[in-house]
Protein backbone atom coordinates (compact mmCIF):
# COMPACT_ATOMS: atom_id res chain seq x y z
CA UNK A 1 0.00 0.00 0.00
CA UNK A 2 0.76 3.90 -0.55
CA UNK A 3 1.55 6.10 1.86
CA UNK A 4 -1.33 8.40 -0.05
CA UNK A 5 -4.85 7.73 -0.28
CA UNK A 6 -5.32 6.24 -3.52
CA UNK A 7 -9.00 7.15 -3.88
CA UNK A 8 -7.23 10.95 -4.05
CA UNK A 9 -4.86 9.61 -6.83
CA UNK A 10 -5.49 10.57 -10.22
CA UNK A 11 -6.22 8.23 -13.15
CA UNK A 12 -2.77 8.75 -14.23
CA UNK A 13 -1.02 8.93 -10.86
CA UNK A 14 -3.07 5.20 -10.37
CA UNK A 15 -1.91 3.47 -13.94
CA UNK A 16 1.98 4.95 -12.92
CA UNK A 17 1.48 2.68 -9.57
CA UNK A 18 -0.61 -0.17 -11.48
CA UNK A 19 2.50 -0.98 -13.56
CA UNK A 20 4.95 -0.27 -11.27
CA UNK A 21 3.05 -2.83 -8.95
CA UNK A 22 3.20 -0.41 -5.97
CA UNK A 23 -0.65 -0.54 -5.65
CA UNK A 24 -3.27 -2.88 -7.52
CA UNK A 25 -6.77 -2.30 -8.94
CA UNK A 26 -8.26 -3.94 -6.01
CA UNK A 27 -6.23 -2.10 -3.25
CA UNK A 28 -7.24 0.99 -6.03
CA UNK A 29 -11.21 0.06 -5.40
CA UNK A 30 -11.47 -1.00 -1.74
CA UNK A 31 -9.80 3.10 -1.01
CA UNK A 32 -12.01 4.56 -3.17
CA UNK A 33 -15.43 2.29 -1.34
CA UNK A 34 -14.40 3.09 1.76
CA UNK A 35 -14.23 6.89 1.12
CA UNK A 36 -18.01 6.59 -0.19
CA UNK A 37 -19.32 4.43 2.70
CA UNK A 38 -17.39 7.29 4.96
CA UNK A 39 -19.47 10.50 3.11
CA UNK A 40 -21.28 9.45 0.42
CA UNK A 41 -24.51 9.37 3.32
CA UNK A 42 -24.48 13.12 3.53
CA UNK A 43 -23.74 13.64 -0.31
CA UNK A 44 -26.05 11.04 -1.61
CA UNK A 45 -24.42 11.07 -5.28
CA UNK A 46 -25.28 6.94 -5.68
CA UNK A 47 -28.18 5.56 -7.49
CA UNK A 48 -26.67 2.21 -7.19
CA UNK A 49 -23.76 0.81 -6.46
CA UNK A 50 -22.50 -2.13 -8.44
CA UNK A 51 -21.69 -5.42 -6.93
CA UNK A 52 -19.37 -6.68 -9.80
CA UNK A 53 -16.78 -3.73 -9.36
CA UNK A 54 -14.50 -5.99 -6.45
CA UNK A 55 -14.31 -8.86 -9.43
CA UNK A 56 -13.64 -6.21 -12.07
CA UNK A 57 -10.63 -4.85 -10.01
CA UNK A 58 -9.44 -8.83 -9.87
CA UNK A 59 -9.58 -9.39 -12.98
CA UNK A 60 -7.90 -6.20 -13.94
CA UNK A 61 -5.10 -6.70 -11.41
CA UNK A 62 -4.86 -10.39 -12.69
CA UNK A 63 -4.05 -8.29 -16.18
CA UNK A 64 -1.34 -5.96 -14.77
CA UNK A 65 0.31 -9.05 -12.76
CA UNK A 66 0.91 -10.48 -16.56
CA UNK A 67 2.06 -7.53 -17.86
CA UNK A 68 -1.23 -7.41 -20.17
CA UNK A 69 -3.36 -4.30 -19.62
CA UNK A 70 -6.29 -4.44 -21.52
CA UNK A 71 -6.89 -0.64 -22.21
CA UNK A 72 -6.18 2.55 -21.45
CA UNK A 73 -8.40 2.98 -18.44
CA UNK A 74 -7.47 -0.38 -16.94
CA UNK A 75 -8.72 -1.22 -13.25
CA UNK A 76 -8.96 3.01 -12.82
CA UNK A 77 -12.63 3.43 -10.72
CA UNK A 78 -15.52 5.08 -12.68
CA UNK A 79 -19.12 6.00 -12.17
CA UNK A 80 -22.28 6.57 -14.84
CA UNK A 81 -24.93 8.75 -14.65
CA UNK A 82 -27.92 7.13 -14.14
CA UNK A 83 -29.26 8.39 -17.54
CA UNK A 84 -26.66 6.29 -19.56
CA UNK A 85 -27.62 2.51 -20.31
CA UNK A 86 -25.22 0.11 -18.00
CA UNK A 87 -26.38 -3.74 -19.13
CA UNK A 88 -27.26 -5.51 -15.93
CA UNK A 89 -28.94 -2.40 -13.97
CA UNK A 90 -32.36 -0.45 -14.01
CA UNK A 91 -31.96 3.44 -15.67
CA UNK A 92 -34.27 4.96 -13.78
CA UNK A 93 -33.65 8.48 -14.76
CA UNK A 94 -34.16 9.52 -11.28
CA UNK A 95 -37.78 9.11 -12.05
CA UNK A 96 -40.75 7.15 -9.93
CA UNK A 97 -42.19 6.54 -13.38
CA UNK A 98 -39.27 4.93 -15.39
CA UNK A 99 -38.61 1.13 -15.95
CA UNK A 100 -37.08 -0.46 -12.76
CA UNK A 101 -36.09 -3.82 -15.22
CA UNK A 102 -32.22 -3.94 -15.58
CA UNK A 103 -31.28 -3.02 -19.11
CA UNK A 104 -29.72 -5.91 -21.21
CA UNK A 105 -27.06 -3.92 -23.13
CA UNK A 106 -24.36 -0.88 -22.59
CA UNK A 107 -24.74 2.05 -23.79
CA UNK A 108 -22.17 3.06 -26.37
CA UNK A 109 -19.64 5.37 -24.24
CA UNK A 110 -20.31 2.09 -21.35
CA UNK A 111 -19.03 0.12 -23.64
CA UNK A 112 -16.15 2.32 -24.86
CA UNK A 113 -14.95 2.69 -21.01
CA UNK A 114 -14.96 -0.70 -20.28
CA UNK A 115 -13.16 -2.07 -23.39
CA UNK A 116 -10.39 0.39 -21.81
CA UNK A 117 -10.63 -1.91 -18.46
CA UNK A 118 -12.47 1.18 -16.29
CA UNK A 119 -14.02 -0.46 -13.19
CA UNK A 120 -17.32 1.04 -13.08
CA UNK A 121 -18.08 1.57 -9.33
CA UNK A 122 -21.85 2.45 -9.37
CA UNK A 123 -24.27 4.77 -11.35
CA UNK A 124 -24.65 8.49 -10.17
CA UNK A 125 -27.83 10.43 -9.31
CA UNK A 126 -29.62 13.02 -11.87
CA UNK A 127 -32.62 15.27 -11.83
CA UNK A 128 -35.53 13.13 -13.03
CA UNK A 129 -34.83 13.12 -16.65
CA UNK A 130 -32.01 15.61 -16.95
CA UNK A 131 -34.75 18.68 -16.68
CA UNK A 132 -33.12 21.08 -14.39
CA UNK A 133 -29.96 22.34 -12.43
CA UNK A 134 -30.70 22.02 -8.53
CA UNK A 135 -29.71 18.58 -7.87
CA UNK A 136 -32.74 16.55 -6.16
CA UNK A 137 -34.78 14.32 -7.56
CA UNK A 138 -37.70 12.48 -6.96
CA UNK A 139 -36.88 9.06 -6.66
CA UNK A 140 -32.99 9.45 -5.22
CA UNK A 141 -34.18 12.99 -3.02
CA UNK A 142 -31.31 15.51 -2.73
CA UNK A 143 -28.06 15.59 -3.73
CA UNK A 144 -25.46 17.40 -1.76
CA UNK A 145 -22.13 19.76 -2.45
CA UNK A 146 -18.90 18.24 -1.13
CA UNK A 147 -17.56 21.07 -0.43
CA UNK A 148 -20.55 22.17 1.97
CA UNK A 149 -23.82 20.26 1.83
CA UNK A 150 -26.26 22.46 2.71
CA UNK A 151 -25.61 23.70 -1.16
CA UNK A 152 -26.65 22.12 -4.41
CA UNK A 153 -24.09 20.37 -6.41
CA UNK A 154 -25.92 21.31 -9.24
CA UNK A 155 -27.33 19.06 -12.08
CA UNK A 156 -28.36 17.12 -14.08
CA UNK A 157 -24.88 15.12 -13.22
CA UNK A 158 -25.54 16.24 -9.61
CA UNK A 159 -23.93 12.63 -8.22
CA UNK A 160 -21.57 12.57 -11.34
CA UNK A 161 -20.14 16.09 -9.87
CA UNK A 162 -20.67 15.29 -6.43
CA UNK A 163 -18.94 12.42 -6.31
CA UNK A 164 -16.01 13.43 -8.42
CA UNK A 165 -15.72 16.55 -5.65
CA UNK A 166 -15.66 14.37 -2.80
CA UNK A 167 -13.10 11.77 -4.78
CA UNK A 168 -15.42 9.34 -5.07
CA UNK A 169 -12.41 7.77 -7.81
CA UNK A 170 -11.15 10.07 -10.78
CA UNK A 171 -13.79 9.17 -13.86
CA UNK A 172 -17.18 10.35 -13.97
CA UNK A 173 -19.53 10.16 -16.58
CA UNK A 174 -21.97 13.10 -17.22
CA UNK A 175 -24.66 14.40 -20.15
CA UNK A 176 -24.93 17.69 -20.82
CA UNK A 177 -28.25 19.31 -22.76
CA UNK A 178 -27.60 22.75 -21.36
CA UNK A 179 -24.89 22.99 -19.64
CA UNK A 180 -25.53 19.40 -17.67
CA UNK A 181 -21.79 18.79 -16.81
CA UNK A 182 -20.04 22.01 -16.77
CA UNK A 183 -22.62 23.59 -14.04
CA UNK A 184 -22.27 20.79 -11.68
CA UNK A 185 -19.08 20.78 -12.41
CA UNK A 186 -18.50 24.42 -11.58
CA UNK A 187 -20.45 23.94 -8.72
CA UNK A 188 -18.69 21.08 -7.30
CA UNK A 189 -14.72 22.48 -8.38
CA UNK A 190 -14.08 19.92 -10.76
CA UNK A 191 -13.62 19.74 -14.79
CA UNK A 192 -16.05 18.92 -16.66
CA UNK A 193 -16.13 18.87 -20.38
CA UNK A 194 -19.10 18.94 -22.92
CA UNK A 195 -17.43 17.72 -26.26
CA UNK A 196 -18.50 18.82 -29.57
CA UNK A 197 -21.61 17.39 -30.42
CA UNK A 198 -21.34 13.38 -32.01
CA UNK A 199 -18.11 13.30 -30.68
CA UNK A 200 -19.21 10.58 -27.54
CA UNK A 201 -22.09 8.61 -29.20
CA UNK A 202 -25.04 8.35 -27.48
CA UNK A 203 -27.80 5.63 -27.29
CA UNK A 204 -30.36 5.46 -26.09
CA UNK A 205 -31.37 9.24 -26.83
CA UNK A 206 -32.92 11.15 -24.43
CA UNK A 207 -35.31 14.29 -24.95
CA UNK A 208 -32.74 16.50 -25.64
CA UNK A 209 -31.24 14.54 -28.60
CA UNK A 210 -30.71 17.78 -31.05
CA UNK A 211 -28.72 19.17 -28.32
CA UNK A 212 -27.49 17.03 -25.52
CA UNK A 213 -24.08 15.57 -25.01
CA UNK A 214 -22.25 13.00 -23.19
CA UNK A 215 -18.46 14.08 -21.60
CA UNK A 216 -15.87 13.40 -18.41
CA UNK A 217 -16.61 14.93 -15.12
CA UNK A 218 -13.11 14.91 -13.30
CA UNK A 219 -10.54 16.50 -11.04
CA UNK A 220 -8.20 17.42 -13.03
CA UNK A 221 -8.03 18.15 -16.79
CA UNK A 222 -5.59 15.38 -18.04
CA UNK A 223 -7.74 13.23 -16.68
CA UNK A 224 -10.57 14.65 -18.52
CA UNK A 225 -8.55 13.97 -21.99
CA UNK A 226 -7.53 10.39 -21.21
CA UNK A 227 -11.07 9.52 -20.11
CA UNK A 228 -12.43 11.50 -23.67
CA UNK A 229 -10.32 9.05 -25.40
CA UNK A 230 -12.79 6.22 -24.20
CA UNK A 231 -15.50 8.04 -24.46
CA UNK A 232 -15.41 8.62 -27.90
CA UNK A 233 -15.53 6.38 -29.98
CA UNK A 234 -17.45 5.47 -33.09
CA UNK A 235 -20.58 3.35 -32.47
CA UNK A 236 -23.56 3.09 -35.46
CA UNK A 237 -26.65 3.09 -32.74
CA UNK A 238 -26.30 7.09 -32.67
CA UNK A 239 -27.22 8.43 -35.76
CA UNK A 240 -25.35 11.71 -34.58
CA UNK A 241 -21.93 9.92 -33.94
CA UNK A 242 -18.64 11.47 -35.75
CA UNK A 243 -16.53 8.91 -37.12
CA UNK A 244 -13.40 7.25 -34.81
CA UNK A 245 -10.85 9.34 -33.98
CA UNK A 246 -8.24 7.39 -31.80
CA UNK A 247 -6.38 10.41 -31.01
CA UNK A 248 -5.23 10.39 -27.20
CA UNK A 249 -6.41 13.98 -26.60
CA UNK A 250 -3.11 14.66 -23.80
CA UNK A 251 -1.26 14.41 -27.04
CA UNK A 252 -1.28 17.98 -27.56
CA UNK A 253 -2.30 19.30 -23.45
CA UNK A 254 0.61 20.92 -23.01
CA UNK A 255 1.12 23.09 -25.60
CA UNK A 256 -0.26 26.10 -24.03
CA UNK A 257 -2.22 29.00 -25.55
CA UNK A 258 0.80 30.86 -27.01
CA UNK A 259 -0.16 32.95 -29.42
CA UNK A 260 -3.89 31.91 -29.28
CA UNK A 261 -6.98 34.68 -29.59
CA UNK A 262 -9.04 34.65 -27.21
CA UNK A 263 -12.66 36.37 -26.79
CA UNK A 264 -13.68 37.27 -23.79
CA UNK A 265 -17.98 36.97 -23.81
CA UNK A 266 -19.48 39.48 -21.84
CA UNK A 267 -22.90 39.09 -23.91
CA UNK A 268 -24.05 35.65 -25.05
CA UNK A 269 -27.06 37.26 -27.42
CA UNK A 270 -28.87 38.78 -24.44
CA UNK A 271 -28.09 40.34 -20.91
CA UNK A 272 -27.11 37.11 -19.23
CA UNK A 273 -26.79 38.02 -15.30
CA UNK A 274 -23.88 37.29 -13.31
CA UNK A 275 -22.47 37.68 -10.06
CA UNK A 276 -18.96 39.64 -9.01
CA UNK A 277 -17.82 36.49 -8.55
CA UNK A 278 -18.26 34.67 -11.13
CA UNK A 279 -16.85 37.84 -13.22
CA UNK A 280 -13.99 38.04 -11.10
CA UNK A 281 -13.30 34.61 -12.13
CA UNK A 282 -12.99 35.00 -15.44
CA UNK A 283 -11.00 38.06 -15.09
CA UNK A 284 -8.60 36.11 -13.12
CA UNK A 285 -8.95 33.30 -15.98
CA UNK A 286 -7.71 36.30 -18.62
CA UNK A 287 -5.10 37.44 -16.99
CA UNK A 288 -3.68 33.96 -16.71
CA UNK A 289 -4.34 33.07 -20.41
CA UNK A 290 -2.57 36.62 -21.42
CA UNK A 291 0.72 35.72 -19.45
CA UNK A 292 0.45 32.45 -20.80
CA UNK A 293 1.01 34.41 -24.33
CA UNK A 294 -2.82 34.21 -25.37
CA UNK A 295 -3.67 37.30 -27.01
CA UNK A 296 -7.08 38.15 -25.33
CA UNK A 297 -9.75 40.72 -25.93
CA UNK A 298 -13.54 41.39 -24.89
CA UNK A 299 -15.63 40.70 -28.60
CA UNK A 300 -19.76 40.29 -29.50
CA UNK A 301 -20.16 37.64 -31.89
CA UNK A 302 -23.70 39.38 -32.42
CA UNK A 303 -25.87 36.30 -31.29
CA UNK A 304 -29.55 36.51 -31.60
CA UNK A 305 -31.19 36.32 -28.44
CA UNK A 306 -30.83 32.61 -27.64
CA UNK A 307 -33.33 32.47 -24.69
CA UNK A 308 -36.20 32.19 -27.25
CA UNK A 309 -34.12 29.26 -29.11
CA UNK A 310 -33.44 27.18 -25.93
CA UNK A 311 -36.61 27.64 -24.46
CA UNK A 312 -38.52 26.42 -27.71
CA UNK A 313 -36.30 23.26 -27.20
CA UNK A 314 -36.41 22.58 -24.26
CA UNK A 315 -39.66 23.46 -23.40
CA UNK A 316 -40.99 21.00 -26.29
CA UNK A 317 -39.03 18.52 -25.44
CA UNK A 318 -40.39 18.24 -22.05
CA UNK A 319 -44.02 18.57 -23.07
CA UNK A 320 -43.53 15.88 -25.13
CA UNK A 321 -41.47 13.87 -22.29
CA UNK A 322 -44.72 14.62 -20.04
CA UNK A 323 -47.26 13.09 -23.02
CA UNK A 324 -45.39 10.51 -22.59
CA UNK A 325 -46.56 9.14 -19.63
CA UNK A 326 -50.62 8.04 -18.37
CA UNK A 327 -52.08 11.56 -17.22
CA UNK A 328 -53.42 9.46 -14.59
CA UNK A 329 -49.60 8.86 -13.50
CA UNK A 330 -48.29 12.53 -14.02
CA UNK A 331 -48.74 13.81 -10.46
CA UNK A 332 -45.17 11.60 -9.82
CA UNK A 333 -42.78 13.56 -11.92
CA UNK A 334 -41.19 16.76 -10.53
CA UNK A 335 -43.59 19.65 -10.28
CA UNK A 336 -41.28 22.12 -12.13
CA UNK A 337 -41.32 19.44 -15.08
CA UNK A 338 -45.12 19.36 -15.16
CA UNK A 339 -44.80 23.30 -14.90
CA UNK A 340 -42.61 24.16 -18.06
CA UNK A 341 -44.79 21.48 -19.61
CA UNK A 342 -48.16 23.48 -19.12
CA UNK A 343 -46.36 26.52 -20.45
CA UNK A 344 -44.82 25.43 -23.22
CA UNK A 345 -47.29 22.72 -24.54
CA UNK A 346 -49.59 25.12 -26.81
CA UNK A 347 -45.94 25.33 -29.16
CA UNK A 348 -46.93 25.15 -33.02
CA UNK A 349 -45.01 23.29 -35.53
CA UNK A 350 -44.30 26.26 -37.10
CA UNK A 351 -43.07 28.16 -33.75
CA UNK A 352 -40.44 25.01 -33.27
CA UNK A 353 -39.28 25.16 -37.04
CA UNK A 354 -38.59 29.06 -35.79
CA UNK A 355 -36.48 28.35 -34.15
CA UNK A 356 -34.54 25.37 -35.21
CA UNK A 357 -34.02 28.36 -38.10
CA UNK A 358 -32.55 30.35 -35.52
CA UNK A 359 -30.16 27.54 -34.14
CA UNK A 360 -28.65 27.46 -37.32
CA UNK A 361 -28.51 31.44 -37.73
CA UNK A 362 -26.26 31.23 -33.97
CA UNK A 363 -24.17 28.36 -34.96
CA UNK A 364 -23.16 30.68 -38.04
CA UNK A 365 -22.16 33.38 -36.11
CA UNK A 366 -20.04 31.87 -34.33
CA UNK A 367 -18.31 29.45 -36.93
CA UNK A 368 -17.76 32.98 -38.61
CA UNK A 369 -16.78 34.60 -34.77
CA UNK A 370 -14.23 31.67 -34.54
CA UNK A 371 -12.49 32.72 -38.07
CA UNK A 372 -10.75 35.31 -35.70
CA UNK A 373 -10.69 34.11 -32.18
CA UNK A 374 -9.41 30.08 -31.20
CA UNK A 375 -11.29 30.64 -27.84
CA UNK A 376 -14.20 32.14 -25.94
CA UNK A 377 -13.75 33.00 -22.50
CA UNK A 378 -17.11 33.55 -20.30
CA UNK A 379 -18.66 32.29 -17.25
CA UNK A 380 -19.90 28.68 -16.44
CA UNK A 381 -22.67 29.72 -14.35
CA UNK A 382 -24.26 33.51 -13.40
CA UNK A 383 -23.82 32.52 -10.08
CA UNK A 384 -22.64 30.52 -6.84
CA UNK A 385 -24.81 27.26 -6.02
CA UNK A 386 -28.03 27.77 -4.19
CA UNK A 387 -29.27 25.61 -1.29
CA UNK A 388 -29.55 22.10 -1.83
CA UNK A 389 -32.92 22.23 0.01
CA UNK A 390 -34.19 25.49 -1.60
CA UNK A 391 -37.46 24.75 -3.83
CA UNK A 392 -37.64 25.18 -7.37
CA UNK A 393 -39.42 28.23 -7.90
CA UNK A 394 -40.68 29.34 -11.66
CA UNK A 395 -37.97 27.31 -13.51
CA UNK A 396 -38.43 28.63 -16.73
CA UNK A 397 -37.03 32.65 -15.07
CA UNK A 398 -34.52 29.94 -13.61
CA UNK A 399 -33.08 28.77 -16.69
CA UNK A 400 -32.20 32.30 -17.50
CA UNK A 401 -31.64 34.07 -14.64
CA UNK A 402 -30.11 31.25 -11.62
CA UNK A 403 -29.52 28.18 -13.82
CA UNK A 404 -27.93 27.97 -17.47
CA UNK A 405 -27.76 31.41 -19.25
CA UNK A 406 -24.23 30.77 -19.77
CA UNK A 407 -24.14 27.51 -20.69
CA UNK A 408 -26.74 26.63 -23.03
CA UNK A 409 -25.67 28.56 -26.20
CA UNK A 410 -22.89 25.92 -26.54
CA UNK A 411 -25.12 22.91 -26.94
CA UNK A 412 -27.71 25.22 -29.45
CA UNK A 413 -23.91 25.40 -31.47
CA UNK A 414 -22.83 22.30 -30.81
CA UNK A 415 -19.15 23.20 -29.84
CA UNK A 416 -16.75 22.25 -27.51
CA UNK A 417 -16.67 24.08 -23.76
CA UNK A 418 -15.42 23.01 -20.54
CA UNK A 419 -15.79 24.04 -17.02
CA UNK A 420 -12.69 24.50 -14.94
CA UNK A 421 -11.76 25.56 -11.53
CA UNK A 422 -10.93 29.07 -10.84
CA UNK A 423 -10.63 29.64 -7.65
CA UNK A 424 -12.53 30.07 -4.09
CA UNK A 425 -15.31 33.04 -3.46
CA UNK A 426 -15.57 34.66 -0.15
CA UNK A 427 -17.76 31.81 1.25
CA UNK A 428 -15.54 28.94 0.23
CA UNK A 429 -16.85 27.67 -2.55
CA UNK A 430 -15.85 26.87 -5.90
CA UNK A 431 -15.71 29.53 -8.85
CA UNK A 432 -15.29 28.51 -12.16
CA UNK A 433 -14.63 29.73 -15.66
CA UNK A 434 -15.77 28.22 -19.29
CA UNK A 435 -13.72 28.17 -22.60
CA UNK A 436 -15.11 27.48 -25.60
CA UNK A 437 -14.09 26.79 -28.81
CA UNK A 438 -15.10 25.88 -32.62
CA UNK A 439 -16.83 22.66 -33.32
CA UNK A 440 -14.50 19.88 -33.59
CA UNK A 441 -12.04 21.74 -31.81
CA UNK A 442 -12.02 20.06 -28.64
CA UNK A 443 -8.06 19.99 -28.61
CA UNK A 444 -8.15 23.64 -28.07
CA UNK A 445 -10.68 23.80 -25.06
CA UNK A 446 -8.30 20.88 -23.01
CA UNK A 447 -5.27 23.21 -23.97
CA UNK A 448 -6.86 26.55 -22.43
CA UNK A 449 -8.08 24.23 -19.31
CA UNK A 450 -4.53 22.79 -18.48
CA UNK A 451 -3.30 26.37 -18.92
CA UNK A 452 -5.68 27.52 -16.23
CA UNK A 453 -5.15 24.58 -14.10
CA UNK A 454 -1.57 25.46 -14.16
CA UNK A 455 -2.07 29.09 -13.42
CA UNK A 456 -3.55 28.15 -9.98
CA UNK A 457 -3.32 25.64 -7.21
CA UNK A 458 -5.06 22.79 -6.74
CA UNK A 459 -7.38 22.18 -3.67
CA UNK A 460 -9.78 19.42 -2.66
CA UNK A 461 -12.72 19.87 -0.02
CA UNK A 462 -12.27 19.39 3.72
CA UNK A 463 -14.58 16.49 4.10
CA UNK A 464 -14.02 15.45 7.86
CA UNK A 465 -16.00 13.14 9.60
Amino acid sequence: MTATDPALMTAEELLGHYARRTLSPVEALQAVTERVARFNPRLNAFAVMNPQALAAAGESEARWRAGRPMGSLDGVPCTIKDLVDLAGFPTRRGSRLSDPAPVADDAPLVMGLKAAGAVIIGKTTTTEFGWKSPGDCPLHGITRNPWNPDYTPGGSSSGAAAAAGAAFGPLHVGTDAGGSVRIPAAWCGVVGLKPTFGRVPQWPLGAFASVAAAGPITRNVRDNALMLGAMARFDLRDPYCLPDDRRDWRDTIEEGVAELRVAVLRRPGFDAPVDWESMSAVEDAARVLTEAGADVEEADPGLPDIREIFGRVWGVALTRLVNSFPETRRQMLDPGLLEVAAAHGGMSAADYMESEAMRLQASNAMARFHLKYDLVLCPTVPNLPPLADAPTVDPVSALWNSWAPWTFGFNLTRQPAISVPMGFAANGLPRSVQVAAAMYRDDLVLRAARTLELGQPAAAPDMQG
